[in-house]
C-alpha cells in the first residue's frame, strides 16, 4: 500500500494516538510483570534498563529528530541527492555510535554493575546484574538505526508508518516480558536472573520488529521517497553533513538534559529536607522522592506523550514552511500547537488530578503519600508540555542560543527555589513537598513564557487565534470538572480494590470526557482546532457503519 503524506494536524494526531498507547502499554505491563518477578526481580530489571537508557541516549544523541528536520529541510529546497546521502551518512554514523557504545557496556559491566551494588550483600549479586546488562546492551545495535529510519520518513511528513512501528514495538516488548518471564521463572524454574534476562532482550526483539515494518514501507514506497533532482545541488562534504546533524541535535539533547536533571535538584534536597526540616520519617520521605522522581513520572508520561505527537509531526512541517520563508504558515502551526496542547492535555492533566485516589490504587495499591503527592504533581506534565513544545519551536527556528538561555533560566530558577518554597508552603499549612513541585512548575513555566515571548518579538507570532479558543476549552474544563464532582455523590473515588477502581475509573473518565468533548463540539471549538474536514469524515465513516 502506497504512504500517504500526513497534514500538520493529521500527523499530530496519529503521532500523538501511537505513543500513547505504546505509554499505556508500557504502563499496564508492570502490574503483571511485578507480580511475576517480585521487589528483587524489579530491581535487577531497574539497575540493567537505566543504565541502558543512558547509553541509548548517547548512542542516539538526539540525532532522530535532526535527520527529521534536516531531510524535511533539504527535500523543500529540491536537493534529493543531498537528502538521500544525509540519511546514508546518518545511518553509517549512528551504527558506528551504537556499535561503541555496545562495546562499552558489554565489555565494562563488571565495572559498572560494581558502581551499582558494590559490596552489598543478600540481594541481586554483581554477577546477576552483568548478565542482564549485557543481554540488553546488544539492543543498542539495533534501535539507533531504527531511530534514524524513523526520523528519515517524519521527515518526508509520513507519519503513520512510524507511529505504527512505534506500537508494534511495545506490543513485541510487552508480550516477551510477560510471556518470557513467567515461562522461565514459574514454569521451566529457571533462576530469577534467567526470567529478568529473557525480560530485557524484549527491547531487542521489540526494536527488530518494528525496524522490520519501517524496512518494509521504505522499500515499498522508494520511489515516493527517492526523486530525481532536477536542479543543480550545493556541494556537501561528509563532515558537513555530520557537523549539521550534529548542530540540530545539540538542542533536543539538552532540552532532555534539563528536563532530567530537574529530577536531580529533588534526589539532592527533597528526603534530607522533609527528614530534617520538618520532621518527616525516612520511610515517607523516600515515598514522597519516589512518587516524584519515578512512579508519579511513569503516569505523567501518558500527558506528555501528547506532546511528544505534537513535535513529531511539527518538526517537519513547521520546517518546510520555514524553510520556504512562508511565516503565515509558521504562524497558524506555531498556533495549532497551543491549541491542541491546550484542548488535549489541560483536561487531561485536571481529569487526571481529580481521579488520582482510584487511578494510584489501580497501578500501585494504597498509598496516602502516593496520592497527596501525585495529585499535584500532575501538573508538572502540563508544565513540561509547554516547556517542550515553545523550546522545540524555538530550536526548529534556529534560535539556538535563546533555546539555552531559557533552559539555564529555567533549571537555576528551580535549584534556587526548592528548599525555599519547601519553607514557603510548610509555614502556609501545606505540604512542605508541594513547594518542590511547585519550583519545577515554575522553572519549565518561566522558560516557556520567555520563548513565547520571543517567538513573538522576533517572528512577530500573533497568538490572537489561541486566545480564541482557551476561553471555551477553560469554560469545558470547568464543565467536566463539576460533573465529575457531582458523580462523586453517586459513585465514590475511594475504593477498595484494582478491579473495582478500574471500572470507577474508567466511569468517570467517559462522564468528564462527554461533557467536555459535547461543549467543545457544540462551541465549534473542536472543528476550530482540528478542521471541519475530519469531522465530516468521522460522521461519513459512522453513517457507512450503520
Amino acid at each position: 500500500m502506497k504512504l500517504k503524506k500526513n497534514t500538520f494536524i493529521q500527523g499530530a494526531f496519529i503521532a500523538t494516538l501511537g505513543i500513547v498507547i505504546s505509554k499505556i502499554l508500557g504502563i499496564i505491563y508492570v502490574i503483571p510483570f511485578y507480580a511475576i518477578i517480585g521487589d528483587q526481580g524489579g530491581a535487577l530489571y531497574g539497575y540493567a534498563y537505566n543504565i541502558y537508557s543512558i547509553f541509548l541516549g548517547i548512542s542516539q544523541a538526539g540525532l532522530p529528530l535532526a535527520m527529521s528536520k534536516l531531510i524535511s529541510e533539504y527535500n523543500t529546497l529540491g536537493y534529493y541527492d543531498t537528502k538521500e546521502r544525509i540519511f546514508r551518512v546518518g545511518k553509517v554514523f549512528l551504527s558506528i555510535l551504537g556499535v561503541i557504545c555496545f562495546i562499552i557496556l558489554f565489555f565494562f559491566a563488571p565495572q559498572i554493575a560494581d558502581l551499582i551494588i558494590g559490596g552489598v550483600k543478600d540481594g541481586n549479586t554483581q554477577e546477576d546484574i552483568v548478565f542482564v546488562i549485557r543481554i540488553i546492551s546488544t539492543a543498542i545495535l539495533i534501535v539507533p538505526i531504527l531511530s534514524v529510519s524513523r526520523g528519515y520518513l517524519e521527515g518526508h511528513k509520513f507519519i503513520t508508518p512510524t507511529s505504527i512501528s512505534q506500537v508494534i514495538e511495545q506490543i513485541v516488548r510487552v508480550i516477551i516480558i510477560v510471556v518470557g518471564s513467567f515461562l522461565m521463572l514459574r514454569v521451566f524454574n529457571f533462576p530469577l536472573r534467567t526470567a529478568v534476562g529473557c525480560a530485557v532482550f524484549a527491547a531487542n526483539i521489540g526494536a527488530l520488529s518494528s525496524y522490520l515494518y519501517i524496512r518494509h514501507k521504505i522499500k515499498k514506497n522508494k520511489s515516493s521517497l527517492v526523486q530525481k533532482s532536477t536542479k543543480k545541488e550545493p556541494k556537501i562534504t561528509t563532515k558537513e553533513i555530520l557537523k549539521k546533524l550534529l548542530l540540530y541535535a545539540v538542542p533536543f539533547v539538552m532540552i532532555d538534559i534539563f528536563r532530567s536533571i530537574y529530577n536531580s535538584v529533588d534526589v539532592v534536597t527533597l528526603v534530607k529536607t522533609l527528614v530534617n526540616s520538618f520532621g518527616y520519617s525516612a520511610q515517607n520521605a523516600e515515598t514522597i522522592m519516589s512518587v516524584i522522581s519515578t512512579w508519579g513520572l511513569k503516569l505523567n508520561m501518558i500527558i506528555v506523550s501528547v506532546v511528544t505527537g505534537i513535535m513529531t509531526s511539527l518538526i517537519p512541517n513547521l520546517t518546510s514552511s520555514f524553510v520556504k520563508n512562508d511565516m503565515k504558515d509558521v504562524n497558524k502551526k506555531i498556533n495549532q500547537t497551543f491549541q491542541i496542547i491546550f484542548c488535549i492535555s489541560l483536561p487531561m492533566t485536571i481529569g487526571l488530578s481529580f481521579i488520582t485516589d482510584t487511578v494510584w490504587n489501580i497501578f500501585y495499591g494504597n498509598s496516602y503519600y502516593g496520592v497527596v503527592t501525585y495529585k499535584y504533581l500532575v501538573f508538572v506534565a502540563f508544565a513540561t508540555i509547554l516547556f517542550t513544545a515553545t523550546t522545540t519551536t524555538m530550536q526548529i527556528l534556529k534560535q539556538y542560543k535563546m533555546v539555552f538561555f531559557t533552559l539555564i533560566v529555567g533549571f537555576v530558577l528551580k535549584s534556587a527555589l526548592n528548599v525555599p518554597f519547601m519553607y514557603l508552603f510548610n509555614s502556609l499549612n501545606l505540604y512542605p513537598f508541594y513547594g518542590a513541585i511547585t519550583a519545577t512548575i515554575l522553572g519549565f513555566t518561566t522558560s516557556a513564557l520567555i520563548s513565547i515571548i520571543t517567538l513573538k518579538r522576533r517572528f512577530n507570532i500573533n497568538y490572537s487565534a489561541t486566545f480564541k479558543e482557551l476561553k471555551n476549552i477553560f469554560i469545558g474544563v470547568i464543565l467536566m470538572v463539576v460533573s465529575m464532582y457531582l458523580l462523586t455523590f453517586i459513585i465514590p473515588l475511594k475504593v477498595e480494590g484494582r478491579v473495582l477502581s478500574f471500572i470507577i475509573a474508567i466511569t468517570y473518565t467517559i462522564v468528564g470526557a462527554v461533557v467536555y468533548l459535547g461543549y467543545t463540539y457544540k462551541s465549534k471549538t473542536l472543528q476550530n482546532i482540528f478542521g471541519e474536514e475530519m469531522f465530516d469524515k468521522i460522521k461519513t465513516k459512522l453513517k457507512l457503519a450503520k
